[in-house]
């Protein structure tokens, strides 16, 4: 099936950090035009004298003729055909503040979020459905192993797009097709959303254990215990005909388990040599969403009752404080 492009599309990519200007380098490999949200009114005046995020990616050239910076999110909605949201999970609601369900009609709404919404505990395909009143055909959402380091290097990358509506899925991944990205699509929304978020954890189950000098033996069980881990979990959340071994699921997975870009592993790295939880974010000075997705799949998991050794490990791990040494110990017994 081959989609009809829009001509020339309005894009509107929301926050200013890695992924988010990774997104925007790939957009501008194609005939489109962005419309870029960043709070920072500082950061938006140095993208547009000096073409590149001073913060975040700062090698990226960024190309101003295409890209329009600004600290207004209400500007950078109007007249868009699609909205790309690329901020930590934890702190979407904060930068949607006076959006409305107006700002989001007859627009397709993108996440590039790999997290849920605390508290609410909903995917942000849910979220988006629920208090935006956007039609779950208009929901997509942009996974697979992509860390945005490797985008800026223009290494050779794979992006997964999920929707309900194959059709509009196929259309939007064609704006993200180019010379160092290839795309594919699918109609998983909800399963990608999950393992998107839940292996985020395993990153940090990967890190801790590595930060307390475990091999990479020990780690490769860990993964594939991991996997059937999420199997247990997607099955029972929303079962459904899906191949778990898709680059959407498991590369998404494995690369960041193991990356030296992961933000997540680098984080429970942390914590399995001995850093709190706020010693660790602070000297990262960069969000692992995984730290606030373990806490939104235990209340979750309160409901299904999901076997998720390693995502309670991780959970009793940064917010019961209980020891790492303690706890891998108990998956040690555990793991096959």
């Amino acid at each position: 099936m081959i989609a009809k492009r829009i001509s020339q599309p309005s894009i509107a990519v929301i926050g200013g950090g890695s992924w988010a200007t990774a997104l925007v380098k790939i957009l501008s490999e194609n005939d489109v035009k962005i419309k870029w949200w960043l709070r920072n009114k500082e950061v938006v005046s140095h993208i547009k004298n000096f073409q590149h995020n001073p913060n975040y990616l700062s090698d990226i050239q960024i190309n101003t003729k295409k890209v329009k910076p600004d600290s207004s999110i209400l500007k950078v909605l109007e007249d868009v055909d699609y909205v790309i949201l690329a901020v930590p999970a934890a702190f979407l609601k904060d930068a949607l503040t006076g959006v409305t369900h107006e700002h989001f009609k007859g627009v397709s709404v993108v996440s590039a979020i790999k997290g849920m919404i605390p508290h609410e505990n909903m995917l942000i395909s849910e979220y988006i459905e629920e208090k935006y009143y956007v039609h779950p055909s208009d929901i997509l959402a942009i996974a697979g192993p992509c860390h945005s380091e490797e985008v800026a290097l223009e290494k050779q990358s794979f992006l997964s797009i999920a929707c309900a509506d194959y059709t509009n899925a196929l259309k939007f991944s064609q704006l993200l097709n180019c010379r160092f990205v290839k795309t594919h699509c699918l109609t998983d929304i909800y399963g990608v959303e999950y393992v998107a978020m839940i292996k985020n954890i395993i990153a940090i189950a990967s890190g801790i254990t590595h930060g307390m000098n475990y091999g990479d033996n020990f780690q490769a069980v860990l993964v594939s215990n991991a996997m059937q881990e999420i199997k247990r979990f997607i099955e029972k959340v929303h079962p459904q005909q899906r191949d778990l071994n898709d680059s959407a699921y498991l590369g998404d997975l494995l690369v960041t388990a193991y990356s030296q870009f992961s933000r997540n592993r680098t984080f429970g790295n942390m914590i399995g040599r001995g850093y709190s939880v706020k010693s660790a974010q602070v000297e990262m000075n960069m969000i692992a969403e995984g730290y606030y997705a373990v806490k939104c799949i235990n209340e979750v998991n309160k409901k299904h009752e999901v076997d998720m050794p390693i995502c309670k490990a991780v959970y009793n791990i940064l917010y019961e404080k209980i020891s790492p040494s303690i706890e891998i110990q108990i998956l040690k017994s555990i793991l096959r």
